[in-house]
């Protein structure tokens, strides 16, 4: 009995330890296809942004103001595109971050619809976006914004599933 008890507490310790660092998350939009499909099983690095910077291409989970139907809060998956103090572009189709065109392989129709004329993206927070434009919430619209860094979750850095279909993100 003394050694269950022993075995229990461990289990519970690592599994404490665990939970601080990473945060399983389901996909449950269509917003990053084609890199994430619905119901995708994703884990969240919660610490990547305490140790280290946001870097253009990151995959991130963040807070948002916006609410569900049922009331809950609706958190978004999107990739990091604009980095803080630098200045995005988006005209006719095409993405720039400092007046550079931004070649992005990893979209799903190679087009950006809407029109930003040189934001500049304040300290602290990121300009991000998903990979499917045509149907993505993001900083392109007024009710998201840029996202301040405090307010994301976890940084992606594997798909677990679906099995046929593992992923480890950068």
């Amino acid at each position: 009995m003394k050694g269950l008890i022993k075995e229990i507490l461990i289990a519970v310790v690592i599994a404490f330890i665990i939970m601080q660092f990473i945060k399983p998350t389901i996909v449950k939009e269509s917003s990053m296809q084609p890199t994430l499909y619905e119901n995708n099983y994703i884990l969240l690095n919660k610490q990547a942004y305490n140790f280290g910077e946001p870097k253009r291409g990151d995959i991130v989970v963040f807070h948002t103001g916006l609410k569900l139907e049922n009331g809950k809060e609706k958190m978004l998956i999107k990739r990091v595109i604009g980095l803080p103090g630098e200045t995005i572009s988006i005209d006719g189709g095409n993405v720039y971050i400092n007046d550079k065109l931004l070649t992005e392989e990893y979209t799903k129709d190679g087009y950006t619809d809407g029109h930003i004329d040189k934001l500049t993206i304040p300290e602290g927070e990121l300009f991000v976006m998903g990979d499917n434009r045509l149907v993505s919430i993001d900083s392109r619209l007024d009710e998201v914004g840029c996202v301040k860094i405090d307010d994301v979750l976890g940084k992606a850095f594997v798909r677990l599933y679906p099995f046929n279909n593992i992923r480890v993100f950068k």
